[in-house]
């Protein structure tokens, strides 16, 4: 017997705040009346902090930090056992979003794939530092996810049914105005840090500013690169994204950063002096406001990165504070 089970929000962005409602309904289309044991309905709200397989037992306390944290988990039963009539039947909904206790509704976030291993055992043993250190811990995906999931029970020679829908949660916006602040910035090779033969560099000057290093979320990422001069052409400029992801506890922490997305912005050799635009829209599941919390961390930054003809490769890093208004 053919059957389709469907969960259809009322919101057709799916976005909702804490303290809102999450409605709609659960809707079934068969051809002949159906018999069922029950249809269930539930809504979980999960932070996974996923730790890699070959990292188990390697560091206990680091292990059981990183453990899910659940923010939500309700059920209800939306029709108890009998039958479906034929045709199209839709069963109404409704979830309070709220959390029990002093917990909090982080705002939707996924994750990249990510493995970590910093720093060696023997050079740690050494150290003095007397701050949180890294460790040699893996964890291979950050995620905060909103979910319904409704199941229909169906008798013993019928497959039960199951559906699956996500949701997203904005985290509410904060009464703070932001005040962009404009950050200017000059690239020659004495700003440059982390080069090993500076004296072997080609000459260049690079100037330009960014509006503001406070975003707001829903709003692209702005500024202006001038190219004043350089010695070697210039084979390609780009904006890159990065995420700093720091998970772990007080014994120790894993931490990397990810690039989200790359935008290239120039290619070629531009001409000097004039004045290239520097526009970033911020991709919605993979950002998130800047985020610390006891067990994890989500931080982001803007890598301005010009590639000379030659394969020299000058990045100049912007910490970036998203935030939501």
């Amino acid at each position: 017997m053919s059957v389709t089970l469907d969960i259809r929000l009322k919101r057709a962005n799916k976005v909702y705040h804490e303290g809102e409602s999450v409605a709609g309904v659960v809707l079934l289309v068969c051809k002949e009346a159906l018999q069922h044991h029950g249809i269930s309905l539930n809504m979980e709200a999960l932070v996974n902090l996923q730790l890699s397989s070959k990292s188990v037992g390697v560091f206990e306390a680091f292990y059981n930090s990183v453990k899910p944290i659940q923010l939500i988990s309700s059920n209800v039963e939306v029709a108890k056992a009998g039958k479906i009539p034929a045709g199209k039947t839709e069963i109404p909904f409704e979830f309070p979003l709220s959390t029990k206790g002093n917990k909090v509704l982080y705002e939707t976030y996924h994750g990249v794939f990510v493995n970590i291993q910093v720093s060696d055992p023997q050079r740690r043993e050494n150290s003095t530092s007397r701050g949180p250190r890294p460790c040699d811990a893996e964890f291979s995906r950050l995620l905060s996810q909103y979910t319904l999931r409704c199941d229909m029970k169906r008798p013993l020679l019928a497959k039960d049914l199951s559906r699956n829908c996500e949701f997203i949660v904005h985290s509410q916006p904060q009464k703070a105005k932001v005040v962009p602040t404009p950050v200017n910035f000059t690239i020659t090779p004495a700003t440059l840090q982390n080069t090993r033969e500076r004296s072997l560099l080609p000459k260049f000057l690079v100037r330009g500013h960014l509006d503001a290093t406070s975003c707001v979320i829903s709003r692209p990422l702005s500024g202006e690169l001038v190219v004043e001069s350089s010695e070697v052409p210039i084979k390609s400029i780009e904006l890159q994204l990065v995420r700093v992801e720091t998970c772990g506890c007080a014994e120790g922490y894993a931490r990397d950063a990810t690039e989200i997305q790359n935008i290239q912005i120039a290619e070629g050799d531009v001409c000097h002096g004039l004045p290239i635009p520097i526009y970033m829209v911020f991709p919605r599941l993979f950002t998130c406001p800047t985020l610390e919390t006891t067990n994890f961390k989500v931080e982001f930054e803007v890598n301005v990165v010009i590639v000379l003809q030659d394969d020299h490769l000058i990045t100049e890093n912007f910490p970036l504070k998203l935030c939501r208004v």
